[in-house]
């Protein structure tokens, strides 16, 4: 059977200035569809135009106060924080990244698409409700995952495998039920969130799961990682649509991180978030792009997502990992056993 898979990308994205030096440069876009094309992937995908998010899409998630101080900076140059600028068409890129990921949402719910990658900058992950941050202006995921909501689904799945922990989206979702945030990430590193204990507030504890990671993890690690508590606790909750931040930074020989990920532990990443993916949500998943900094990692780890969206055998990795390693999954499932049947 042909998977319908649906690419989101338009120059707009290209236009976004982060600042001079930036690593995150328009390049990385180029650097995914270049990875697409040599794996003879670029055909096989729908291009598929993004729009804009409206002013209700965004306002799901980000306060009234800061949409307008994004859109504020239409036409000129802002500095948010040390990392984070917005250059005079950075705020049409923005609205665009959330759009796409919306539209892809509409897309897949409706059965025109049945899986959509959205190549879009910026990235959204760290963006909190009233807060621009780590490189992010709006979520894109979240405002997608409220959409979806709004759409009338109960149960939505984000799985983020950036590399850093996406702490706009847990803080946006914290007290929501029908959202399960589930985040693979260094620890300690930036931006400081995400520890195992942050699983949520009042009645929806148990509902952020953070799976903290010690720097130096490869393809194995990740495996048993997913294998074990991932998949498991997706297939438990049961979402009726998966959104994935897909950041690229646990690639080996990214400069913003030390992980040591390679092609095949992407495929394995997004293979599992698939798996999440087999009950009611029928194989609906959107991935949207978020970090990811070394160009010969976007694209081969882009092509490697992409050959499993659109249902490419899964390359064979081996859960290969030190017994320390096994014993933190181990003391993970043990505390994410009280809510969900992993232990």
């Amino acid at each position: 059977m042909t998977v319908r898979v649906g690419i989101y990308d338009s120059p707009v994205f290209r236009e976004h200035d982060a600042g001079a030096g930036h690593p995150e440069r328009p390049e990385r876009l180029d650097a995914i569809r270049l990875g697409l094309l040599d794996a003879d992937l670029e055909g096989r995908l729908e291009s598929t135009a993004p729009r804009d998010a409206t002013h209700a899409e965004l306002g799901r998630v980000h306060t009234a106060a800061h949409v307008a101080a994004v859109a504020a900076t239409a036409g000129r140059t802002v500095r948010f924080d040390p990392d984070t600028q917005a250059g005079p068409r950075s705020h049409a890129a923005a609205l665009l990244a959330a759009g796409a990921a919306c539209d892809a949402v509409d897309r897949v719910l409706e059965g025109a698409l049945d899986r959509a990658f959205c190549v879009v900058r910026p990235p959204g992950h760290h963006a909190e409700a009233d807060r621009a941050m780590g490189f992010c202006l709006f979520n894109s995921v979240a405002v997608a995952a409220a959409h979806a909501l709004d759409r009338g689904l109960s149960r939505v799945l984000i799985i983020d495998f950036d590399v850093h922990h996406g702490n706009g989206t847990q803080a946006i979702f914290a007290a929501d039920r029908r959202v399960l945030y589930v985040s693979s990430h260094a620890w300690p590193f930036y931006p400081g969130t995400g520890a195992l204990q942050e699983a949520g507030e009042g009645d929806a504890r148990g509902f952020t799961v953070n799976l903290p990671m010690p720097m130096g993890c490869g393809d194995g690690e990740y495996a048993h990682l997913y294998r074990e508590v991932v998949v498991p606790i997706g297939r438990a909750f049961d979402p009726e649509l998966v959104l994935v931040s897909a950041g690229f930074d646990a690639y080996v020989g990214d400069p913003l991180a030390g992980m040591r990920v390679t092609a095949p532990g992407y495929a394995e990443l997004a293979g599992a978030c698939l798996e999440a993916a087999t009950g009611a949500a029928r194989g609906r998943a959107v991935f949207v792009l978020e970090g990811g900094y070394d160009l010969n990692g976007l694209s081969a780890g882009g092509a490697a997502v992409a050959g499993q969206l659109l249902g490419d055998p899964r390359p064979k990795v081996t859960a290969a990992c030190a017994p320390s390693f096994a014993a933190l999954v181990a003391s993970q499932r043990r505390f994410l056993a009280t809510w969900w049947p992993i232990g």
